[in-house]
C-alpha cells in the first residue's frame, strides 16, 4: 500500500494506492498548529476503520502548498507507517518539465495535477482545480507545463463578500432557482454561482486562445462537479486527480528513494 497525502490550505486529503487503483481516500481539516501527537490520534482510527495496518504501508508520497502543516503531518505519517516520506519538491521526478520563469515557485499542487492530467492524457489540456484558490495550468503537446492562472476560490468569495459588507450572510453556494434572484439569498448565489461559472468559462477560453494546440480541459476539486454542468469548457471532472498525479509521482521516483 502506497499513502498519499495532499496538503491544501483548506483541507489534507489522504489515499491510499494498492499499486492498481485508489481504495479508499479521507480527508481532515487543514491546521498548521496540529502536533504530532494530534495527527496520531487522528490518524490512528481511521487507519482501523480501514482495515489497514499501519505497518502493510511501504509508501508516502506528500504534497503540501502550507509548509507550516507538513512537519508534523510528516514526523507522525512516518512514525506511524516507519516509512520515510517523499516528498514533493525540487530533484524530484515529475515526468512534466516546468516550462516558467520561475520553476521553484510552482505551488506542489499544480505540479502533481498536470503530472497526473498528462498520465491520463497525453494531448495538451488545461487543468482547472477548485480549491481555496482555483487554478488554472496549461500543458503543451511535449507534456511541459507552460504556466496558466490563478483566481480567489468561489468559498473564498464568498467569505470576503461577507467579511466586507455589513448585512450580506453566508449561504449554500447552489444554483438558485433562476438567474434573476429574487431573495437576497438567492441573488447572492446567482453572482456566486452563475457568476464564477463565467470567470472559469471565460479564463479557459482566453488560455486557449493563447495555447491552441489544447485538446481537453479536465476539471478538479470540491465543486468541480457542481460546477461542471454550467462550464461548457470543462470536458471531464477527475475527482482524486490529484492523488492519481502523487502516485504518478511515486511511482516514478520509488527505485531511487528506495535505493
Amino acid at each position: 500500500m502506497i499513502l498519499l497525502v495532499d496538503i491544501g490550505n483548506t483541507q489534507t486529503v489522504y489515499g491510499v494506492h494498492d499499486g492498481t487503483c485508489l481504495q479508499q481516500s479521507w480527508r481532515q481539516a487543514t491546521d498548521s498548529r496540529r502536533t504530532v501527537d494530534e495527527h496520531r490520534a487522528f490518524l490512528r482510527p481511521v487507519f482501523e476503520d480501514a482495515e489497514i495496518h499501519p505497518r502493510s504501508v511501504r509508501g508516502i508520497c506528500i504534497a503540501s502548498v502550507v509548509p507550516e502543516a507538513l512537519g508534523a503531518a510528516q514526523q507522525a505519517l512516518e512514525m506511524l507507517t516507519r516509512c520515510s516520506a517523499m516528498v514533493v519538491g525540487p530533484g524530484l521526478k515529475t515526468g512534466v518539465p516546468i516550462r516558467v520563469d520561475n520553476p521553484r515557485e510552482v505551488g506542489a499542487d499544480r505540479i502533481v495535477n498536470v503530472a497526473g492530467a498528462w498520465n491520463r492524457h497525453r494531448c495538451a489540456l488545461i487543468v482547472v482545480d477548485f480549491g481555496t484558490a482555483t487554478t488554472f495550468d496549461v500543458i503543451d503537446r511535449d507534456g511541459a507545463y507552460r504556466g496558466g492562472a490563478i483566481a480567489p476560490g468561489l468559498q473564498t468569495s464568498l467569505d470576503a463578500l461577507v467579511r466586507r459588507t455589513a448585512k450580506l450572510r453566508q449561504v449554500e453556494i447552489c444554483a438558485p432557482p433562476q438567474v434573476t434572484g429574487r431573495t437576497t439569498e438567492q441573488a447572492m448565489q446567482s453572482g456566486l454561482f452563475y457568476g464564477y461559472a463565467g470567470l472559469v468559462e471565460g479564463l479557459v477560453q482566453q488560455l486557449k486562445n493563447e495555447n491552441p494546440e489544447v485538446e481537453r480541459v479536465l476539471a478538479t476539486g470540491g465543486l468541480a462537479s457542481t460546477l461542471h454542468p454550467v462550464v461548457p469548457a470543462i470536458h471531464e471532472v477527475v475527482e482524486d486527480l490529484t492523488l492519481h498525479g502523487l502516485w504518478c509521482i511515486y511511482n516514478r521516483n520509488e527505485h531511487e528513494i528506495n535505493d
